[in-house]
C-alpha cells in the first residue's frame, strides 16, 4: 500500500523550529495589492519597516525557495514560507514524557499547559520544538493535536515515508481513544440514577460544532446534521484532593472537532474544572497552575498500519481534581 509523502518545506529546520507557511489571496480587496502589502497588514503589530526589512534580507520565500520581493504582485505564488521569530519566550516549568520511540512513531505524555505546536506566543516551548531538540529530529511531525490546556497522549510521525500511514487512521476514525475528565458535581446528582440534562449515563452525545475564525470558543447551535459524537460514562463521584465534590467521566469521541469535550460536557451541565472557555467565557488571565484543565486524554488504542499489530498505549499522568474519596457513580 502506498501513502503520500508530504512536501518538505523550502526551508531547513532549524533548532527545532521550522518555517511557517502563509497562503495569499488572490481574489477580494487583495487581489491588486503586493506580497509586501499584505504580509504588513496581516502582521500589522509588527513596523512596516520591519517587515520590509525581512524582505530585503530574503527572509520570505516561495515553495522552491526563491526569495519573494517586497513589491512583488499578490498573484506572484500562492503562498510564502518565513521564520517566526519569538525572542522574549519565557521556559515553561513543565515536562514532556517519551513513551514509545522507533523509527516510525514516537509516542508523549504532554503535561497540561504545554502546546503541541507553536501558536500565539509559544514557539520553543512546544512539545514539537521541544522533541526534534532532544531526539535530532528535524522530521518530527505530531499525527493529531492536543489542545494546549489538556494533558495526556499524542502521537508524532518520526519519517515523512510513513506519515501517511498513521495520519490515515485517524482520517479513518480507525484509533480508539479514551479521556477522563473531572467536573464539579451537578446539583441533585443521584447515584442510583446518573443523568445529565436529561440524559441517563451512559450517554452518546452528538451535535454540530462550527468552529470560526478569529472566535475563541466553537459553536454548538447552528443548523445541520451532526458532526460531533462522544460517549460519555460515569467513572465515580466523590471528594476531590481540595475538598471538592466532583464527578469523575471517562469521554469515548467518535469524531475529532475543535473542544469537542469540553463544550459538550459544558452543555451537559457539567462543564470541565479549571475550563476557562465553556460554559463561560472567562477573561484573559495567566495560567493557573494550581488548577488546570481537568481533562487527560488517558489511552490510544490502533491496530498498526504498518506491522498489523494491536497497539496500545496509556498516559502515566493523572487528574489532581479526581476523587480521592469515591462514593458510588451508579
Amino acid at each position: 500500500m502506498m501513502w503520500n509523502v508530504p512536501i518538505r518545506p523550502p526551508l531547513p529546520v532549524v533548532d527545532g523550529v521550522g518555517p511557517t507557511r502563509l497562503r495569499l489571496p488572490w481574489s477580494g480587496p487583495w487581489a491588486t495589492a503586493t506580497v509586501g502589502e499584505y504580509v504588513a497588514q496581516r502582521f500589522s503589530h509588527l513596523d512596516p519597516r520591519e517587515v520590509r526589512r525581512r524582505f530585503v534580507d530574503g527572509g520570505f520565500v516561495d515553495d522552491d525557495g526563491a526569495p519573494v520581493p517586497h513589491d512583488a504582485p499578490l498573484t506572484t505564488c500562492q503562498c510564502v514560507w518565513y521564520r517566526r521569530e519569538l525572542p522574549d519566550e519565557a521556559p515553561l516549568p513543565f515536562r514532556e514524557e517519551i513513551l514509545h520511540a522507533d523509527d516510525d512513531l514516537v509516542v508523549v505524555d504532554k503535561p497540561h499547559f504545554l502546546p503541541t505546536t507553536p501558536s500565539g506566543r509559544f514557539l520553543r516551548q512546544t512539545a514539537l520544538v521541544r522533541l526534534r531538540v532532544r531526539l535530532g529530529n528535524p522530521d518530527l511531525t505530531p499525527i493529531h493535536r492536543l489542545d494546549r490546556p489538556t494533558a495526556g497522549l499524542v502521537l508524532f510521525s518520526a519519517r515523512p515515508a510513513t506519515r501517511g500511514a498513521y495520519q490515515s487512521m485517524f482520517e479513518q476514525r480507525a484509533v480508539r481513544k479514551e479521556y477522563e475528565a473531572v467536573s464539579a458535581l451537578p446539583p441533585g446528582w443521584d447515584p442510583a440514577a446518573p443523568v445529565l440534562a436529561g440524559h441517563p449515563l451512559p450517554h452518546v452525545h452528538r451535535s454540530r460544532i462550527v468552529s470560526r475564525r478569529g472566535e475563541l470558543r466553537v459553536r454548538t447551535d447552528q443548523p445541520g446534521a451532526p458532526n460531533a459524537e462522544t460517549t460519555i460514562t460515569p467513572l465515580g463521584t466523590g471528594v476531590s484532593a481540595a475538598g471538592r465534590p466532583v464527578l469523575h467521566t471517562m469521554l469515548s469521541p467518535r469524531t475529532g472537532r475543535q473542544h469537542q469535550l469540553r463544550v459538550h460536557l459544558a452543555v451537559l451541565g457539567a462543564g470541565i474544572l479549571g475550563d476557562r472557555r465553556y460554559p463561560e467565557l472567562l477573561p484573559d488571565a495567566p495560567d493557573d497552575h494550581a488548577l488546570p484543565l481537568q481533562l487527560l486524554a488517558r489511552s490510544l488504542e490502533f491496530t498498526d498500519p504498518l506491522s498489523g499489530r494491536a497497539r496500545r498505549f496509556a498516559t502515566r499522568r493523572t487528574l489532581a481534581e479526581a476523587p480521592v474519596r469515591r462514593g458510588p457513580a451508579d
